[in-house]
């Protein structure tokens, strides 16, 4: 047997047998491990720790490499190209059919990976894109995968004439919210959505309008999806949106900008995460002559920002679980680029690199409870790792860098300057 010198000739030997490798640092998604040895076969991680294969084993050894988990991607719309800001290429990217947005989300998979986004929570639709795109995925269960995995909720939930109705259908198709909710879980929804509030006024801002959910409505729509074993997320900005939500008993709040500090509290005590999406806010400002803000708008998207950084510096002290995910799909938020830059900015506000690698990767695993065994380096969890000789662990921004992406016995190479065309 020749020698194994390159990643490569490792994750070919890997589908054919188990294989050793020795890194300067992994990150299990939870904790570091110093000068490690991972043992994995395409389909597997068989061993992590400091003891190495016996006499005689190869090993390649890449002292100055870290390894991770493949990233999870906590919130993103995936029949939507986030790349784009030109207002009226997006509003004809809406008109287009469902089967070509289908078509179009196809192809990004293999760019996905290439930027080391193994799993996405899509964060739905009404044309279907999303649990086509999860059903097509389901076919891989058990087996060698060729897509990123992914789950959706189908159609966000919201009230007739409220926000969301180009990505959800109204509750008032449905004699109750427990109705409604069997439908979408007979539709093939893995989670429910619900758009408890609207959006920011950006001219304002502020959320302006109250929420379109009670806490009542929302408690109802929770104990039906419970009953059907399912997860709820909450689409929530603005203190009342946010109230409602964690009263209500979701399991996640969507990006939350306004929470409190005694609402983050309450989200810790009873093991409510937050998805904070600063990306598609942040965008607003550093794109803001495009989009044709003015000072004042500017200065409240600055006012915000600072604000929601203040919040998740302290959400993170407090002991509350944050999972990161980019609201991908959204102006100017490409699919996985998009990721790495919301963790960039998660580090930025103030939040260890460490703890935003956790927050994409063991958190989001531990969080959302993918049938998969994902999001972490240890034994019994998938093979599916990011390879770089860049330490991420110092900065997340290393993660824009050339890598490489093991992904269930195939590799997949990373530059570190792909374009954002398509996502």
């Amino acid at each position: 047997m020749s020698a194994i010198s390159t990643i490569d000739e490792l994750v070919r030997g890997s589908r054919e047998r188990a294989v050793w490798v020795k890194v300067g640092r992994v990150f299990d998604g939870a904790d570091v491990i110093r000068d490690a040895y991972v043992q994995f076969d395409a389909k597997t991680i068989l061993y992590v720790g400091a003891r190495g294969p016996a006499a005689g084993e190869q090993v390649l050894v890449l002292e100055e490499y870290t390894v991770l988990p493949c990233l999870i991607e906590a919130h993103a719309h995936l029949f939507l190209d986030g790349a784009p800001v030109n207002s009226e290429q997006r509003e004809g990217y809406l008109k287009q059919s469902s089967e070509w947005m289908l078509a179009r989300a196809r192809q990004r998979w293999q760019k996905i990976l290439q930027f080391g986004v193994g799993a996405v929570r899509d964060a739905g639709d009404k044309l279907g894109v999303g649990l086509a795109l999860a059903a097509e995925g389901n076919q891989f269960a058990g087996k060698l995968r060729e897509v990123p995995y992914i789950d959706s909720p189908g159609a966000a939930i919201h009230h007739r004439g409220r926000y969301g109705a180009f990505m959800g259908r109204p509750v008032e198709e449905y004699d109750s919210p427990a109705a409604c909710v069997a439908g979408r879980v007979a539709e093939g929804a893995d989670r429910i959505k619900l758009l408890v509030s609207g959006i920011i006024n950006f001219k304002e801002g502020k959320v302006t309008a109250p929420p379109q959910m009670t806490i009542e409505e929302v408690k109802a729509f929770v104990q039906a999806a419970k009953s059907h074993g399912r997860q709820t997320f909450a689409h929530a900005s603005g203190t009342d949106g946010v109230e409602n939500s964690i009263e209500g008993g979701v399991n996640t709040v969507e990006h939350g900008f306004f929470v409190t500090r005694e609402q983050l509290g309450k989200m810790r005590d009873r093991g409510i995460a937050w998805v904070p999406t600063f990306a598609p806010v942040q965008l607003q400002i550093d794109r803001a002559a495009e989009l044709k803000w003015d000072e004042v708008v500017v200065g409240h998207l600055k006012k915000i920002i600072a604000g929601h950084q203040e919040m998740l510096r302290l959400g993170q002290e407090m002991g509350v679980q944050i999972l990161a995910g980019s609201d991908a799909g959204s102006c100017g938020v490409p699919h996985a680029a998009g990721l790495i830059d919301e963790m960039v900015h998660m580090e930025r506000a103030g939040m260890p690199a460490a703890g935003v690698l956790k927050s994409a990767t063991g958190a989001s695993a531990d969080v959302l409870g993918f049938p998969e065994p994902i999001g972490r380096v240890a034994v019994g969890y998938r093979s599916r790792m990011i390879f770089t000789s860049h330490d991420p662990l110092k900065s997340v921004a290393d993660l824009r860098k050339a890598k490489t992406v093991i992904f269930d016995g195939q590799t997949h190479h990373s530059i570190g300057d792909e374009n954002t065309e398509g996502l």
